[in-house]
């Protein structure tokens, strides 16, 4: 493979390895190069991101190589932040919270029955905001990812734990979430 081709690859790499990053052993290992290829690939790819109008940089701490955000667009970033939390929840979201806090751990495929109609667009809602997150997979055919609340979410709603969340009645479950939306709904209410 070309330079330019692991250059690409490498890029992938840095991106789906998150906040873990690379370390230079993994990037020579998975792309099967030497030390200095290595080196050269990350230095190229660092110069396209310094030299051109781009929004991403490469930072490397402690021998760790990770894909970031440019600094001098972080007023940027903070303004989106503050619109997405200053949001409020929608009904589906506000459904499918009340289904993962009081079924956790529940996958997707369980909420979608519950709610009766698909919840891909709430559960990434929930997910960006960090309410929600995976918590492995059920050991079922196919095994689909379980859900269920983060600390986040104990934060935003002023719960010290999941006891503190109220009893739902004895009756249908469907009904009991509409009223565990109510309760939702009134705390996720901007304070004045």
């Amino acid at each position: 493979m070309e330079l330019n081709q692991l250059k690409g690859v490498l890029e992938g790499l840095l991106f789906v390895s998150g906040d873990e990053g690379l370390a230079m052993s993994q990037i020579k290992k998975v792309l099967s190069v030497n030390a200095e290829t290595a080196e050269i690939l990350i230095e190229e790819l660092k110069y396209d991101y310094d030299h051109g109008q781009r929004g991403l940089s490469i930072l490397e701490q402690k021998g760790v190589y990770y894909l970031t955000t440019k600094s001098e667009h972080a007023l940027y970033f903070e303004k989106m932040q503050e619109a997405n939390s200053s949001s409020k929840l929608s009904q589906a979201a506000l459904e499918t919270l009340a289904i993962v806090a009081y079924r956790q751990p529940i996958t997707r495929v369980e909420i979608d029955e519950i709610r009766g109609v698909k919840s891909d667009g709430p559960i990434q809602t929930l997910i960006s905001r960090f309410l929600i997150e995976e918590n492995g997979r059920k050991e079922t055919s196919g095994r689909p990812i379980l859900f269920q609340t983060t600390k986040e979410f104990l934060t935003f709603f002023g719960l010290s734990s999941l006891d503190e969340l109220p009893p739902l009645p004895d009756e249908d479950f469907k009904e009991a979430v509409q009223e565990a939306d109510l309760f939702f709904e009134e705390m996720d209410e901007p304070s004045a």
